[in-house]
C-alpha cells in the first residue's frame, strides 16, 4: 500500500467514526483512498470494512470485489443509488460518492487480483441455465455478465433470491428475473454449489472491523 494511502487510512481511523469531512479532495484522491478510508463519509463508509482489505469479501454474504470488471462495479454502485438494488446501507454509502468517485473506486477494485478460489460451476443445470451469459465455468463474459466462480455459495444463492423477489433489478432484458423465478429451491442450491460445512466455517477476512453482513450487496 502506498505511504500516502496508509497515512490517510490511519488519519481516518484516528478520527473515529465522524465524517471525514466536507468535500476535502484529499479523502477522494484515488479509488484506493476511497475504499480504505471511506472518502468524505469517514471510516464507517469504508468499503474495506465489509469487503476486506484486498476486496476478498467475507466468504459468505459479502462478495469479493477484487478483479471484477470496472464497468460492472460502477453500474452496481449506480443501481444502489437509484434503488434498482435494495440495500439501505449501501445506498447511503454510494450516495455520498459522485460519479467520478464511483469510477475511481470501481477501477481500483478491478485492478486487484481475485483472492477467492475460482470454483467452476459446471453442473448440467448451470450449463443449461447460466453458461450462455456467465461463461462455461462461471468466469463471466464482460461487464454485463459478471463471474460467478470465486463468489461464495451463500452469496450466489442470496442473489438468485434477490432477483426472484425483485429486490435486485437492472438487467435490462429481464433474463435474471425469468431464470430465477423458473428455478425450484433445490435448483437454486445446485446452482449456488452450496456446501453446508463451508457455509458454517467461513470466517470474515478481518472480523475486528467487520460490519454485519447483508444479503443483497
Amino acid at each position: 500500500m502506498p505511504k500516502s494511502a496508509s497515512f490517510l487510512l490511519l488519519a481516518a481511523i484516528l478520527g473515529g467514526c465522524a465524517d471525514a469531512g466536507g468535500g476535502n479532495p484529499a479523502f477522494t484522491a484515488s479509488g484506493e483512498v476511497i475504499a480504505l478510508s471511506g472518502g468524505d463519509g469517514g471510516p464507517t463508509h469504508a468499503c474495506a470494512s465489509c469487503h476486506g482489505l484486498k476486496g476478498e469479501g467475507d466468504g459468505r454474504l459479502v462478495p469479493r470485489l477484487a478483479g471484477l470488471d470496472a464497468g460492472y462495479l460502477h453500474r452496481q454502485l449506480d443501481d444502489y443509488a437509484n434503488g434498482r438494488r435494495e440495500h439501505a446501507e449501501m445506498r447511503a454509502i454510494v450516495r455520498g460518492l459522485d460519479l467520478d468517485d464511483r469510477g475511481k473506486v470501481s477501477a481500483y477494485y478491478a485492478t486487484l487480483p481475485a483472492t477467492a478460489s475460482a470454483l467452476p460451476r459446471v453442473s448440467p443445470l448451470y450449463a443449461a441455465r447460466c453458461a450462455a451469459c456467465h461463461g462455461p465455468t462461471g468466469e463471466g463474459l464482460g461487464p454485463a455478465n459478471p463471474p460467478l466462480a470465486g463468489q461464495s455459495a451463500a452469496y450466489v444463492e442470496a442473489q438468485l433470491l434477490a432477483w426472484r423477489t425483485g429486490k435486485r433489478r437492472g438487467d435490462g432484458m429481464g433474463q435474471m428475473l425469468a431464470v430465477s423465478r423458473a428455478l425450484e429451491p433445490a435448483e437454486v442450491e445446485n446452482l449456488a454449489g452450496l456446501h453446508h460445512a463451508g457455509r458454517a466455517e467461513a470466517s470474515p477476512a478481518h472480523p475486528r472491523h467487520r460490519r454485519a453482513p447483508a444479503a443483497s450487496r
